[in-house]
Parts: structure tokens; C-alpha cells; sequence
């Protein structure tokens, strides 16, 4: 995949960055359990998650959080997020359908670095949001 460039100049305040859906499933948590080494059973072991009162296993909030920065990267080019933040807001469950998406805040100029911050947030097929958070990234100037 090429790197994609974004100039500070072509900015627009309350810019909306490209979104994305996923409808996750089992295989995500799988997945991401192996590659982030999380194997508490609530994740993947249906009878150990009913055991303790839940409906079914739920989403490791990595697992979308990770996701989630392709909403940054893929608009601002990788090696420009200079910061990301997420605060999780509820559960994903298997087949919950996510959108990914992301709004530009703030542009502005700080130690001769031009940065813009941005809202994000994973949203669920119910308007509820799963995860909040931010980022700020820096960006080229055209000159």
C-alpha cells in the first residue's frame, strides 16, 4: 500500500476522515488474541463467558482500538500520528457491525510543526459508541 500524503494546507476545519465497517466475528477475536497474546477465556470460550453471567464473549477493546487508527493513517499518511488516545464506551459482541470513522478539531501550528487534532470513534450498528478518542498528527506543508 502506497503512503498517502496529506498537506497541512489542504486541511479543512471539521474535515471528516475517511470511515470504514467491519462486521467483526469470532475469527477477529481469535486473531487478535494470538497476535496480542490476550487469552483471558471471556474472549474466546463461550460456556466460560455464560459462566460468569454474560451473554456471550465480547471483543478485546485493543482489538477495534487497533483498528481504529487505520481511520488516521489511512488519511494522513504512516509515521505522521504523533499521538492517539482511546477511552473505551461499551462492549462489541460477535456480529456487531462497527463504523470507523474520524473529524479534524483543530489545525494549527506549534514548535514550527504543522498538527491538526482529530475526534474518533467506533460506532456499533446501534448508533452506540464502543470507543471515543483522538489523535493529533503532523503534517507537510506544500512549501
Amino acid at each position: 500500500m502506497e503512503d498517502i500524503k496529506k498537506y497541512f494546507e489542504d486541511v479543512a476545519d471539521s474535515e471528516e476522515l475517511p470511515s470504514f465497517e467491519v462486521t467483526v466475528n469470532r475469527t477477529h477475536f481469535v486473531k487478535y488474541a494470538g497476535a496480542g497474546g490476550d487469552f483471558n477465556p471471556i474472549h474466546h470460550d463461550e460456556e466460560f463467558a455464560k459462566s460468569v453471567g454474560l451473554p456471550s464473549v465480547f471483543a478485546m477493546g485493543l482489538m477495534h482500538g487497533s483498528f481504529l487508527t487505520r481511520v488516521v493513517t489511512d488519511w494522513a499518511g504512516d509515521g505522521n500520528v504523533k499521538r492517539y488516545k482511546i477511552r473505551f464506551a461499551s462492549q462489541v459482541w460477535p456480529k456487531d457491525t462497527l463504523t470507523f470513522k474520524g473529524k479534524v478539531t483543530k489545525k494549527y501550528t506549534k514548535d514550527d510543526k504543522n498538527l491538526v487534532d482529530c475526534e474518533l470513534f467506533v460506532v456499533n450498528q446501534h448508533g452506540e459508541n464502543a470507543i471515543v478518542g483522538e489523535a493529533t498528527v503532523a503534517l507537510p506543508s506544500r512549501n
